[in-house]
């Protein structure tokens, strides 16, 4: 095994622990705001809870396959296990892009002065969030209904041509071309209404954070650095979270469409794609509990560990 396949691997692996571990610490820690604190809950949580499930189901259906084909398990998928495979990745990352474009407007709307025009907003905010999932799950498996007629398992791992290839799946070779492109343009299109949905409202949000601050400045002293609110807090989170989201979004498409129209397939840069396709729901309950009162205590606390037991070892 070479050194490099040997470090992808590693990311693999590593990518799985981690991303499951922070979204399922990030669900529980919802879930329990649910159950045990009722009177703290509020509709965004719903909006983290269906973007930390989106995650997982995100990284089992694209990092466990690649594992096992980096580990030299080949043809472990037939034609039915690599289309329902690949059509959950698919639908799942297109709902990544939906629930974080949600997050990211109903933040801005959420913070909007009471005077500006989005805030009638404010008061149907909660009641659109279910129908909004279910338009979500509903489009984009209505999108990706094209992966199940005209993808196959890639039993040659020799391919030679353009279309669209994973370590597992493969287009098929009789596939119209004009299907394909209509099938690409369709993806384009929702990709841009929800890429200039999160642009808008991040630039709204800076907007209203620029402005807080230049109040803040008139009213407090320069010396002085006032503790944000909740409200100001989460939004550099969510704000965070997009920039992230953006970054690893337009990496993984150009690589992925760098791939499709390469006449001869690179399996070693299709690993690394992986990697960068799963680096945003491996970061994002991360980047979302940033702020945590409990994950703050629980960090603490081991660091107070930490500084003990270096004490005692010193003095022994």
């Amino acid at each position: 095994m070479l050194a490099s396949d040997a470090i992808l691997e590693f990311f693999f692996i590593s990518q799985i622990c981690i991303g499951l571990m922070g979204n399922s610490v990030l669900f529980k820690l919802k879930m329990c705001t649910f159950i045990t604190r009722s009177h703290l809950k509020k509709p965004i949580d719903v909006i983290f809870i269906h973007l930390t499930l989106v995650n997982v189901l995100t990284i089992m259906f694209k990092l466990i396959p690649d594992v096992m084909s980096s580990f030299g398990v080949r043809h472990f998928l037939d034609d039915v296990g690599c289309k329902a495979t690949l059509f959950t990745h698919r639908v799942t990352r297109g709902l990544s892009i939906c629930t974080t474009a949600l997050l990211s407007a109903y933040q801005a709307i959420t913070i909007s002065p009471v005077h500006s025009k989005w805030a009638w907003l404010k008061l149907k905010l909660s009641t659109c969030i279910y129908p909004s999932f279910l338009f979500f799950w509903v489009i984009n498996m209505l999108i990706y209904i094209h992966i199940i007629k005209t993808v196959v398992a890639n039993l040659n791992f020799t391919i030679v041509g353009s279309g669209y290839s994973t370590l597992y799946c493969q287009t098929n070779q009789l596939e119209h071309h004009y299907y394909s492109m209509a099938f690409l343009s369709v993806i384009l299109i929702r990709d841009l209404l929800f890429v200039s949905l999160m642009a808008w409202s991040s630039l709204y949000m800076v907007t209203l954070l620029y402005k807080h601050r230049r109040r803040a400045l008139h009213i407090h002293s320069p010396t002085l650095s006032p503790r944000p609110s909740p409200e100001i807090q989460a939004t550099h989170i969510i704000l965070l979270l997009v920039s992230c989201f953006v970054l690893f979004y337009f990496s993984d498409n150009f690589i992925t469409l760098y791939l499709f129209y390469r006449h001869e397939k690179n399996w070693r840069l299709k690993r690394m794609n992986g990697i960068i396709s799963s680096c945003y729901p491996v970061i994002c309950p991360f980047v979302l509990m940033k702020n945590n009162k409990i994950v703050s205590k629980c960090i603490s606390s081991i660091s107070k560990m930490r500084m003990t037991f270096s004490r005692r070892t010193v003095k022994r």
